[in-house]
């Protein structure tokens, strides 16, 4: 499904997953949708630059305006205000086989003319690697990173945020030896990058979100959050129910004392689903699980790969509910308005005959357009859109 940024099943399976280290046990009780969603399905350009019908699923969303917007993954456009446009990238052409390829995960835009993607190169081959790009407003390029040991060190990136264009993290894994892997943190200061590997084993962080130069959340496997506070990474314990795998896949810093982060929990050891929802939140002092649907119950298996705020009181969470007994997967959108989270009808169009469809990242811009994007199966990419404000 979506979001398997480079070995993300890998990670997961290889964890052995106990309770705590961004909120109550998650309600298990359906809530319904309303009827009428705000979300429209906007037509998404054919693929120029890769193989249309194969692998142009999209991980990140980012704008600098309501007129400069990229979208990556296993694809790359852009939306200039009226329509998107496939673009071409380094690396980056839909070509990815079953089980190994190129992929662009995370995308940060500053303005028009400074962009940074960042991703990995031959995803679940024998020699994978991080890769990072930039875009100067004419094109993209490959952009040199930090220097690793080749061939004992592996990394991989999965999130960018930039606070400027001389503060930008990213955020993903360092797998030593293919023993052991940690989670690895890079920074951009407007002339290179550096590399931090974080002493947590085991651990690979998926998500990085900043409000303050002193203010830099990272989350990943294993209900893990890292916070940066201009000087060091440190780990916080965050509660996680249940007693089987977990993890948070994304974050989103508004303020320092209030930050948040969604995932999935899965209630005992042996079991692989059904997987239910988690939402935490930071309230400046300590994390907490906040409750939210969990929609079928147990004949559902639902995550939440992104958050994004609109307001402290306007806040979308997304990702898939996989009906077990069908093997059909639909959109999950929840909102929270300040007091409770609830589920939001959102549109689940079909590839051909198969309903598969998931949503991995958003993005919202100052005059109310919210942009979540995603893909139906990993056949076509999915972008849906709605006026917020």
């Amino acid at each position: 499904m979506l979001k398997m940024v480079y070995t993300l099943m890998a990670i997961l399976s290889a964890v052995s997953v106990s309770t705590p280290a961004v909120h109550a046990q998650t309600s298990t009780k359906a809530q319904p949708a309303s009827t009428t969603s705000i979300f429209t399905v906007v037509p998404m350009p054919s693929n120029p630059y890769g193989f249309d019908g194969l692998r142009n699923d999209l991980d990140s969303v980012s704008g600098s305006s309501a007129s400069d917007i990229w979208a990556v993954g296993q694809r790359v456009i852009h939306y200039d205000g009226s329509a998107w446009t496939a673009f071409p990238a380094p690396q980056i052409d839909g070509e990815a086989g079953a089980s190994a390829g190129n992929q662009l995960t995370g995308v940060a835009d500053i303005s028009p003319d400074n962009v940074w993607a960042v991703g990995n190169l031959n995803v679940d081959a024998d020699n994978p690697n991080q890769l990072i790009e930039h875009y100067d407003g004419t094109s993209w390029s490959v952009s040199p990173g930090p220097s690793f040991s080749a061939g004992e060190t592996q990394p991989s990136l999965a999130s960018v945020t930039a606070l400027s264009a001389s503060d930008v993290w990213a955020a993903g894994t360092v797998t030593v030896d293919d023993l052991a892997f940690f989670p690895l943190l890079e920074h951009f200061d407007g002339t290179s990058w550096t590399a931090t590997a974080v002493g947590l084993s085991d651990t690979g962080m998926f998500s990085v979100s900043a409000d303050a130069t002193n203010d830099v959340w990272a989350v990943g496997t294993g209900g893990s959050a890292l916070h940066f506070n201009g000087k060091a990474w440190n780990l916080l314990t965050i509660p996680i129910p249940g007693n089987g795998e977990n993890a948070l896949f994304s974050v989103t810093a508004l303020a320092p004392n209030n930050v948040w982060a969604v995932g999935f929990y899965v209630e005992e050891s042996n079991e692989a689903r059904p997987r239910i929802p988690l939402i935490e939140h930071w309230n400046g002092i300590s994390w907490q699980i906040i409750p939210s649907p969990n929609p079928g119950g147990s004949n559902n298996s639902n995550e939440l790969f992104g958050v994004t705020a609109v307001s402290a009181k306007d806040i979308y969470a997304y990702g898939y509910s996989f009906v077990i007994s069908s093997g059909d997967s639909n959109t999950l959108v929840m909102h929270w308005d300040g007091t409770s989270w609830t589920v939001v009808s959102s549109p689940d169009p079909k590839y051909k005959s198969i309903l598969n469809d998931g949503l991995s990242a958003g993005t919202v811009l100052p005059t109310g357009d919210l942009w979540l994007v995603g893909g139906e199966s990993i056949f076509r990419s999915l972008v849906l859109h709605a006026t917020v404000q």
